[in-house]
C-alpha cells in the first residue's frame, strides 16, 4: 500500500478500533410512554433475529460490529410514535448465538436482511458501521426490497482507510491480521484493550462500560469472521448503478476523533460514485453518533425517512 499520511493514519487507527469491536448497550434516554410492541412477520434466521415495536411505514435499525441492538433503542422508542420499528441483533454479537464457526459473515447477513425486508413495504434501512455497510449491499443486490438506506458512520469500502490506493487483495493481510488479533487475546488482556478504547469510540461516559460489556459476550470467532469479510468487501463497484436514495451521515470531532476536513475528504471520495447520495457530518461525535448526538441524528433521521 502507499505510504500514509499521519492524519490519515489517525483517522484508520480511529475507525479500525471501532470495527474492531467496541459497541454500545442500553443507555439512559428520556422517560417516555411504553411503544407498543407487535409480533414480527413470520421470520427464522440463524443469523439474526428482529424485535419489532410501534406501527407506521417500516424502518429497519441494523448494529454495527459486535453491538447490540440496544445502542438503537433510543431512537427506536421515539420512531415507534410514527413507525413500525424492526430492531435486527446479528447473531454472534452482544451474547447472541453463533452456529457458523469460521465461515463467511457479511453476504449471508445480507441475504438475510434482504430476505426480511421482502416481508416488509419497501421498508427505510438505517445501518450504524458494518450495519450501514450491510444497508448499502441489500440496496445494491436487492432495490427491490428496500426504499432507502442511511448509513451512519460506515464507509462503502473499509479498507479505504488505509489509503487511497487500498484494494481488497491489499488489504487481506491486514484483515487476517486483525482477525487473529481477536481470535488469540487472553480475556484480560482483551478487556483492558477494549477499556482503553472505549474513550474513542465515543464521548458519551455512560455508555462506555456498556460498550465493553457487549463486545465481551460477542463470540470471538464471530467478530473474527465479521471482520474479516468487514475489511475486504467493497461496495464501491456497484455504487453507481445504484437507484435506491441513500444518505451518508459521518461523525467529526475536533477533540479526540476524526478532524472534519479528514472526515470531509473521506467520506467525499468513496461515495463520489453514488449519484445523489447525500453527505451530512456530525460535529462533537465519535463513532457512535446515536449515542454522543442523539438529538442531531434524530432529527437527520426524521428528515430522511420524510424525504
Amino acid at each position: 500500500m502507499s505510504k500514509i499520511s499521519a492524519p490519515a493514519k489517525t483517522l484508520r487507527a480511529f475507525m479500525l478500533a471501532a470495527a474492531i469491536g467496541w459497541t454500545a448497550g442500553t443507555l439512559s434516554s428520556p422517560a417516555q410512554a411504553e411503544p407498543v410492541r407487535i409480533e414480527a412477520p413470520a421470520f427464522a434466521s440463524d443469523r439474526l433475529s428482529v424485535e419489532v415495536m410501534g406501527q407506521g411505514p417500516d424502518v429497519i435499525l441494523i448494529p454495527g460490529f459486535a453491538s447490540s441492538r440496544e445502542v438503537w433503542r433510543p431512537l427506536a422508542q421515539r420512531l415507534s410514535a410514527t413507525h413500525r420499528v424492526h430492531l435486527v441483533q446479528l447473531a454472534g454479537f452482544a451474547g447472541e448465538p453463533w452456529t457458523h464457526g469460521d465461515g463467511a459473515f457479511v453476504q449471508p447477513v445480507v441475504d438475510e436482511v434482504a430476505r426480511y425486508a421482502a416481508t416488509l413495504n419497501r421498508p427505510a434501512v438505517i445501518g450504524h458501521s458494518m450495519g450501514g455497510l450491510t444497508g448499502l449491499l441489500v440496496a445494491q443486490q436487492h432495490p427491490e426490497a428496500v426504499g432507502r438506506v442511511m448509513s451512519v458512520d460506515s464507509l462503502p469500502f473499509f479498507s479505504a482507510l488505509y489509503g487511497p490506493t487500498a484494494t481488497v487483495e491489499s488489504a487481506r493481510p491486514f484483515a487476517d491480521q486483525a482477525a487473529a488479533g481477536i481470535l488469540n487475546a487472553d480475556a484480560a488482556g482483551y478487556r483492558v484493550q477494549q477499556e482503553r478504547t472505549a474513550a474513542g469510540m465515543m464521548r458519551n461516559e455512560a455508555g462506555r462500560a456498556a460498550m465493553v460489556e457487549w463486545s465481551m459476550a460477542s463470540d470471538r470467532q464471530a467478530m473474527a469472521s465479521a471482520i474479516r469479510d468487514v475489511m475486504t468487501t467493497d461496495a464501491r463497484p456497484g455504487l453507481a448503478a445504484m437507484t435506491t436514495p441513500v444518505w451518508a451521515v459521518y461523525a467529526a470531532d475536533a477533540n479526540g476523533g476524526a478532524q472534519a476536513a479528514m472526515a470531509d475528504g473521506m467520506w467525499g471520495r468513496e461515495y463520489a460514485a453514488l449519484p445523489g447520495v447525500k453527505l451530512v457530518r456530525v460535529d462533537d461525535s465519535r463513532h457512535f453518533i446515536m449515542t454522543d448526538q442523539p438529538e442531531r441524528l434524530g432529527a437527520l433521521v426524521d428528515e430522511f425517512l420524510a424525504d
